[in-house]
């Protein structure tokens, strides 16, 4: 296969959210939408492929001091400089051309004293725009062109202990006809409608209070917020251990997500056994999955951490989030002691399949290991498609999915993208009352059927025509 990016294009769109998404040190309102379009050639026939991702502050970066806007700014460059990269970039499969772009905009990035997570950002843009390229000139399912390596992964290129082993022998068959929504909790949300004033009401017909989440979705799985505060955040998790108990179905489970608040492992250690001793949250903390990155990335891969793991054999799976920023962080993270990573497509495909192999073998060797799947609080009709398509074809089946509860459905977006979704995708998406598509989850789960069929997750041209272009865009926050 012979592959080549001929051009490409960014536009975006600024999103405000339905509610506040309080997240570790930020609280979204306002935030950039961002949509890659690139025509590539593939065997010398023209193919265009899409990305799309929110440019959310505090998450690729998380500098307090650092102005949200100027974090926005900060994010389209990173996109810009990938994408005007990989112009007239040209290999032999898609996985060769990714890794040579991955390369140089590493070394890009590096030289103007980015964070490998944010310069790898706009590596997967790119990534993602010419996976989907390729599946459509295929003419082939995301999952089906992973488990045939039709593009051309080398494993051992990621991981040099997966040797020439390929992705279908260690990935399912067959990709997850459903996923569970793992419902994120975010520290500012209302958990009742008594919680919410009449002021912070949202009239948009899609639940609010996370008691009534929970009876519209039928929410199972939960993805709980904690601040770093233990004496704030045992209290509300005695609150949210009542409410989940009393309103979700029997076989709830959760996770705990640290947000990078604890200042150390034996901070960490020390709110653990406190939820222990806890009589309201010792049962409740027994459908406890996984916790997630409760350290700053600054400390959470530090050698140190290796004997202080050792010294507290009875820990609860611990997963970094964050901390994934290299091709080798996984390897440092399983060596050091924790459980495992997270899947999100801004992190990368190629290393999040690479990784998922990695962990699948660790767990056939006897080790007690997991991937699970996480959110950047996307939407439809692209990026949200195309991050449950990897988790579907990796065989995730608990993933967070917060876009739906923090945005008003696809109504921001352009007619012509909100028509296209229900058309290509009814059954995943619904008509609200006002007619603009909104995710239909029921009993819990999103179905995949329109998803797995689809070339890479979208299975449509997206016309971005009426969005901003990059050059014109400015951040719905002054920098």
């Amino acid at each position: 296969m012979k592959v080549r990016i001929l051009d490409g294009e960014t536009r975006l769109i600024n999103l405000r959210t339905r509610m506040p998404f309080k997240y570790g040190i930020a609280t979204m309102t306002d935030v950039p939408y961002a949509f890659l379009k690139l025509t590539v050639e593939i065997d010398g026939s023209r193919c265009e492929g899409y990305a799309a991702d929110n440019l959310p502050p505090k998450w690729f970066t998380k500098i307090p001091e650092a102005p949200l806007g100027a974090e926005m700014t900060e994010m389209l460059r990173v996109i810009e400089h990938a994408r005007e990269t990989a112009i007239g970039m040209e290999a032999d499969s898609p996985f060769d051309l990714w890794l040579d772009l991955y390369e140089a905009q590493a070394q890009w990035g590096e030289s103007e004293n980015f964070a490998p997570l944010l310069s790898g950002f706009g590596t997967s843009m790119v990534e993602r725009a010419l996976i989907e390229a390729t599946c459509r000139a295929l003419g082939k399912p995301f999952a089906t062109a992973v488990t045939n390596n039709d593009l051309g992964l080398s494993m051992d290129a990621i991981q040099v202990q997966m040797g020439a082993t390929k992705p279908h022998e260690w990935l399912p068959a067959q990709p997850l006809g459903a996923i569970i929504a793992r419902h994120t909790v975010g520290l500012a949300d209302p958990l009742s409608p008594a919680d919410i004033p009449d002021d912070e009401r949202v009239s948009d017909t899609l639940p609010q209070a996370l008691t009534d989440c929970i009876t519209t979705y039928g929410l199972r799985h939960f993805k709980i917020k904690v601040n770093g505060q233990p004496d704030t955040d045992l209290e509300r998790l005695k609150i949210l251990a009542e409410i989940i108990t009393n309103h979700a179905p029997s076989d709830f489970a959760f996770t705990l997500d640290g947000n990078e608040q604890f200042k150390s492992i034996t901070d960490f250690q020390s709110f653990w056994h406190r939820i222990q001793g806890t009589d309201k949250l010792r049962n409740f903390f027994g459908r406890l999955l996984f916790i997630e990155q409760p350290l700053h990335r600054d400390i959470a891969l530090d050698e140190s951490l290796y004997e202080q793991f050792q010294q507290w054999p009875d820990r609860p799976p611990v997963i970094i989030d964050e901390s994934d920023a290299t091709l080798e962080s996984l390897n440092t993270a399983l060596r050091l002691g924790y459980a495992g990573t997270s899947h999100k497509n801004c992190k990368g495909i190629f290393k999040g399949i690479t990784n998922r192999c990695l962990i699948e073998k660790r767990a056939r060797e006897g080790a007690a290991v997991l991937m699970s799947g996480e959110d950047l609080c996307n939407i439809g009709p692209v990026a949200l498609l195309q991050d449950l398509a990897v988790c579907a074809a990796l065989g995730i089946e608990s993933v967070e999915r917060n876009g739906h509860h923090y945005h008003p459905g696809l109504s921001q977006l352009p007619q012509s993208m909100q028509d296209a979704t229900l058309q290509h995708h009814l059954g995943l998406y619904h008509a609200a009352s006002d007619g603009w598509p909104t995710l239909n989850i029921n009993d819990g789960r999103i179905p995949m059927g329109t998803i797995n069929s689809s070339p890479f997750g979208t299975g449509f041209a997206v016309d971005t025509s009426d969005l901003t272009p990059a050059v014109d865009w400015e951040p719905p926050i002054r920098p």
